[in-house]
């Protein structure tokens, strides 16, 4: 598991006019939190925190706390971070503090390992999930969950009792959720103008006959 080392520093204001002074001097505005740690305002560099989590682990990347006192040394992980809606640029950020020694729940990419065979006669192959939750040690979290899809055929799915667990992790499910599909690929009928037309006219002389008949009836009663 990738480890990586993050300057903080202890935000002693917190507040919205805080947050975006903090964000116009190129400063991002985060909280950590843990089991054993009450949630502590600090300021981290944005790019430092990006560069952190770009690489493969992303968000399950390791990320040791240098720089304040009470901090110093802990081992956190990304849990959630605010993204501007425009400039796809991090506003802010939340870290939870993680044991080493002690199994967590992690988030981890599904990743689909071959062509399927009803892909080859016309079907449409669909990753419902994903990502899938795993429990293990913040050490061994993997960096994918490998899906061979190789075998299905149209009509096939994937359940979640049916994906193997990477070694020393263990899936975490409550119902047997659908990960992967197979289906056919339905195709559309085309129309055409003169198709179109010729309904709207028939259409129109359906409902012309209509009419006659019931002025017909009027006209007996």
């Amino acid at each position: 598991m990738a480890q990586v080392k993050l300057n903080v520093e202890i935000r002693e204001k917190s507040g919205k006019g805080v947050a975006r002074k903090l964000r116009a001097a190129g400063r991002l505005p985060a909280v950590v939190y843990g089991k054993t740690l009450d949630p502590t305002a600090i300021v981290v560099d944005p790019k430092e925190l990006e560069t952190a989590v770009s690489g493969e682990a992303g968000l399950n990347t390791l990320i040791t706390l240098k720089g304040a006192a009470n901090l110093d040394g802990k081992v956190v992980i990304l849990k959630d971070a605010g993204v501007h809606a425009i400039r796809r640029e991090m506003i802010c950020a939340d870290f939870y503090v993680i044991n080493l020694k002690e199994k967590s729940a992690f988030m981890v990419p599904v990743n689909l390992v071959g062509t399927a065979a009803g892909q080859k006669e016309g079907g449409a192959l669909q990753l419902v999930r994903n990502e899938l939750e795993v429990l293990c040690l913040p050490t061994e979290v993997p960096q994918s969950i490998d899906i061979d899809v190789t075998a299905l055929e149209i009509g096939d799915t994937v359940h979640i009792e049916e994906v193997v667990a990477p070694e020393g992790a263990e899936l975490v499910h409550d119902v047997n959720f659908t990960v992967v599909t197979l289906s056919i690929i339905k195709e559309e009928v085309e129309v055409s103008e003169d198709d179109e037309l010729g309904e709207g006219a028939e259409a129109a002389e359906g409902a012309d006959d209509e009419a006659a008949a019931e002025d017909g009836e009027a006209a007996a009663e």
